[in-house]
């Protein structure tokens, strides 16, 4: 901020020194002859109705104004030319915002368009350039000195600036040769233009300037329909894109992604809403997700929950805007926000909310395009969470919620794959059944059976936790995938896992009892390792030698037991 200060003293400093003085040396050296002052004012407001319609090219804001400042120079002079260049600065100034202040941007600017003006208009005089003059053959090759003086005076100052600046940008830019190729368009209505007006007078800004205004504005239409069109279609292909996911964390990483690419803002987050509180999902901050801890807020709180409030989406153009909403948690450079609300089934569930570090930085189509990248959004995520209930139901055991065979023969089969290629050093097999489980059933019923399944289902996830995949491997038989566990560590795991069990009470409803009351009992259960590559390095071999294991080391010893296969 103190650098930004220093620099802003200088500029205004050199501005006084060097602006007001420059225009006095003009005006005494380079007096303009004006003849009818209506004219000149029909000449000026032509050019401010121009210089109000920017084109979109390549980018950034474009304003075809210069045929008019030609002709207003090949006719009253430099003076005029210089006043009319600093009105060209303001205007510009005026439509293309950015996040640098304007009391840098305008005496910077004004002392540019100045110093372009002055090396414009001497090197026309130089070269033997006169005003007035209808000698069309001397019009046209003055004339385009000065334009192209002035082209290339401009681009010089902008790469020097850059380059002090220590942005090395190149000097034959994309903008640059854009520059050029419409001075080129627009150089023969300066000529036309110039050349009319001399004969027929103000008649001719109307003749000429009208149809040219015309053009611009439908030009302009043009290329904002085409804009919209291309954001559109991105937006297609961002839509596809989440369509293809079926992992919600991955859909709402590349939503944020792909959305913060699309708009070029440096801030993109996605807010959940949910009992009454807003809750930071993604932050994607200058092209990195962000895992900063934010405390939730009110849900009435902020941009975000203006959003939730409303129901409707919002434009805040610069930090004046939307000041009085902050809550604190977006970064102190950002100036304008786009928010829009996430909703499922017609029901809010979050807000999208886009922040750039420029001024002025979405058009208002955007919010329309934003609108339906959210919905493509919405859908994607429902979608994802419907193809995850059902994948979680081809995999689970719909009594236990644990792991089913068809998902434990996937699991063994990638394990023994990733053991092949070197992936994992060892994987261990722990299989195991229930001692006496039928007399169990026979005893208290078969609901009371599947109560104690579920409560042994909720011992073993809360014993194995991360270590490794449980499953169900059908009727009262577990199996327990351990990747790189030894024998001697898989066997540790089982027998306090044993010991657990065996000490646990049940607790289950005695159906077949005649008061049907609830009881504690107890279980017990045998199991039976099988380590792989010391046993087998195929998976099906691997199950059996575990099940071997189990029934003659463990079941055929007693029961209650954990058994090593050994061959």
């Amino acid at each position: 901020m103190a650098g930004n200060n220093k620099r802003k003293k200088i500029l205004w400093m050199l501005w006084v020194l060097l602006v007001p003085i420059s225009l006095i040396i003009a005006y005494q050296l380079f007096p303009p002859t004006i003849e009818d002052p209506w004219n000149l004012f029909a000449y000026v407001l032509f050019f401010v109705l121009m210089s109000l319609m920017p084109m979109n090219i390549n980018g950034a804001s474009t304003f075809l104004v210069q045929w008019v400042t030609v002709a207003l120079f090949l006719k009253y002079g430099i003076f005029i030319e210089i006043l009319v260049s600093q009105l060209t600065m303001l205007i510009v100034l005026y439509r293309s915002r950015t996040d640098e202040e304007q009391s840098v941007r305008i005496p910077f600017n004004s002392m540019m368009f100045l110093a372009v003006s002055l090396i414009a208009g001497l090197t026309y005089i130089a070269v033997g350039g006169e005003f007035n003059s209808l000698n069309l053959t001397t019009v046209i090759i003055f004339g385009l000195i000065f334009q192209v003086a002035s082209v290339l005076s401009n681009q010089i100052i902008y790469y020097l600036y850059d380059y002090t600046t220590g942005n090395r940008s190149k000097f034959f830019s994309i903008d640059a040769i854009w520059d050029f190729a419409l001075m080129l368009l627009v150089f023969p209505y300066a000529i036309a233009l110039y050349l009319f007006e001399a004969y027929i007078g103000i008649a001719a800004l109307v003749l000429l300037g009208v149809p040219f205004l015309t053009m611009t504005v439908v030009m302009k239409m043009y290329n904002h329909s085409e804009q919209i069109n291309s954001d559109l279609k991105k937006a297609g292909v961002i839509g596809h894109q989440l369509a293809a996911r079926l992992e919600t964390d991955e859909i709402l990483d590349l939503f944020v992604a792909q959305v913060a690419k699309m708009f070029k803002v440096e801030y993109t987050y996605v807010i959940d809403y949910r009992n009454e509180l807003q809750q930071f999902l993604r932050i994607y901050e200058n092209d990195q997700f962000e895992s900063r801890n934010i405390a939730p807020v009110p849900y009435k709180k902020g941009v975000a929950g203006q959003a939730i409030l409303t129901g409707e989406s919002s434009i805040y153009n610069e930090k004046a805007d939307w000041g009085k909403l902050v809550t604190g948690n977006f970064p102190a450079d950002t100036e304008s926000i786009m928010a829009t609300p996430i909703a499922r089934n017609n029901k809010i569930e979050g807000v999208l909310v886009l922040a750039s570090k420029k001024k002025y930085a979405f058009a208002k189509h955007q919010l329309q395009i934003l609108e339906i990248l959210s919905t493509y959004f919405a859908v994607s995520l429902e979608k994802a969470g419907y193809m995850q209930k059902v994948i979680a139901k081809s995999e689970r055991c719909g009594l236990t919620k644990l792991y089913n065979y068809r998902f434990l023969d996937e699991s063994l089969e990638s394990c023994i794959k990733e053991l092949k290629e070197g992936r994992l050093d060892q994987l261990s097999l722990v299989m195991m059944d229930i001692d006496y489980f039928k007399s169990i059933n026979d005893r208290y019923g078969h609901q009371s059976g599947n109560d104690i399944l579920v409560q042994l289902a909720d011992i073993l996830r809360e014993e194995i936790g991360d270590e490794g995949t449980i499953a169900r491997y059908g009727g009262e038989e577990f199996v327990v995938l351990l990747q790189n566990y030894s024998k001697e560590l898989a066997m540790l795991l089982a027998e306090n896992l044993r010991k657990r069990i065996e000490n646990h009470d049940f607790l289950i409803e005695n159906d077949l009892g005649a008061d049907r009351q609830q009881q504690i009992v107890q279980i017990t259960m045998s199991m039976g390792v099988s380590t792989a590559p010391d046993d087998s390095d195929e998976g099906m071999t691997l199950i059996r030698n575990a099940d071997r294991a189990l029934y003659i080391g463990a079941k055929q010893a007693g029961r209650n037991k954990v058994a090593a296969y050994s061959k």
